[in-house]
């Protein structure tokens, strides 16, 4: 079976890359797999691609790179309907919205072409005219499935509603294939990864681990990544007098083996629609301390079994410190939470996700 899989950018830093990366690996010891980036702005992708998936990219924008049309936009939107038009695959998997839209003006329709979405479509009026014609929508969590269920007129079932929108069905993000790096839960470590943007709340973070460093000066908090936040965050540092506590480690295409050598993996944000950092932590058998809410980590989080889920609103600064606390100074809970975050994690794993993939193209086709 021949499968392509668009991105946007493949060359990037984000949970859905890793994903998308994770599943093409495994797909690929029995299908013929592409990933199409539409855009190519590095040398090399950053997470590294199994050598049996082919790679393809529509246009370099890669500084130095000169080009016929001049608007960025309009060459990315040419070049994407050119080569949708002429796709020789019998499935298409688009990973972003306005890919979808395209996939379904012009992918031909001998194609299974499916929407794999993570969050909120930006206008939804393209989405409720377009997307009919496509075979499904894949969401990755059931708030999303939910909520596009919602948009389209999909009924609870994953049949198509009386609106007349495509199934949405459930199949989370993937892992790679196991074995993964695991925590020997003996670092006096806290981590945390993903972009520096204000959703992710690393400023709460932060704050409560000033409360945690107060009581417990032994133990120190690393945050991997880059981003925008950075330079405010690092002030937040400065003030709240955490030079010798919170680390700033960068970026890394690594990150579970970074979370193996944690104890705790903290999760700040405020909506956790890409999860990968989530079930990355409870892979390498960490539990994961996160805030409850409607979008957020309690996704892929059961408080007590791989994790603690802490309530936002007021106190919840001080309510997240002592939830690290209270892992910090209980080792032996701290275990029986890695413990249930490595069983839980056995259902992102790439084999049993891409069995699910599969399942959903079968029953298509």
């Amino acid at each position: 079976m021949r499968i392509c899989v668009v991105l946007p950018s493949v060359y990037g830093m984000r949970g859905d890359v890793r994903s998308v990366v994770n599943l093409a690996a495994d797909l690929a010891e029995r299908h013929d797999v592409e990933i199409l980036s539409v855009k190519r702005h590095r040398d090399k992708p950053f997470f590294s691609i199994d050598p049996r998936v082919r790679l393809r990219w529509l246009i370099d924008v890669r500084p130095g790179v000169r080009h016929l049309l001049p608007n960025g936009r309009m060459r990315a939107e040419v070049a994407l309907w050119r080569r949708l038009r002429s796709l020789r695959a019998d499935v298409l998997i688009t990973t972003r919205p306005a890919i979808g839209v395209q996939a379904a003006k012009h992918a031909p329709r001998q194609v299974i072409r499916l929407a794999r979405e993570w969050g909120r479509p930006p206008s939804p009026e393209p989405i409720k005219r377009f997307y009919p014609r496509l075979d499904g929508v894949v969401a990755a969590t059931e708030s999303g499935r939910e909520e596009w269920g919602r948009l389209l007129g999909d009924s609870p079932g994953g049949a198509p509603g009386e609106a007349g929108g495509p199934a949405v069905h459930l199949v989370p993000d993937a892992l790679p294939a196991p074995p993964w790096p695991r925590s020997r839960m003996d670092n006096r470590i806290v981590a945390a990864g993903g972009r520096w943007v204000p959703v992710k709340g690393y400023d709460r973070l932060l704050r409560a681990f000033a409360v945690v460093a107060d009581k417990r000066p032994d133990w120190r908090l690393r945050l991997y990544g880059s981003g925008p936040e950075e330079k405010r965050l690092r002030g937040i540092v400065g003030d709240l007098g955490l030079h010798n506590h919170v680390y700033f480690m960068g970026i890394t295409p690594d990150l579970t083996g970074e979370f193996a050598k944690a104890s705790i993996v903290a999760v700040s944000s405020q909506a956790e629609a890409l999860g990968m950092t989530v079930i990355e932590a409870l892979g390498c058998g960490v539990p994961v301390v996160g805030f409850d809410g409607p979008r957020g980590p309690g996704q892929f989080v059961e408080s007590g079994r791989n994790g603690l889920l802490v309530a936002e609103g007021d106190g919840e600064v001080e309510a997240y410190a002592a939830a690290l606390l209270s892992l910090i100074d209980d080792e032996r809970r701290r275990r029986a939470l890695a413990a249930g975050a490595l069983d839980s994690a056995g259902g992102y794993a790439a084999p049993t996700v891409a069995a699910r993939w599969e399942e959903l193209i079968s029953g298509l086709r």
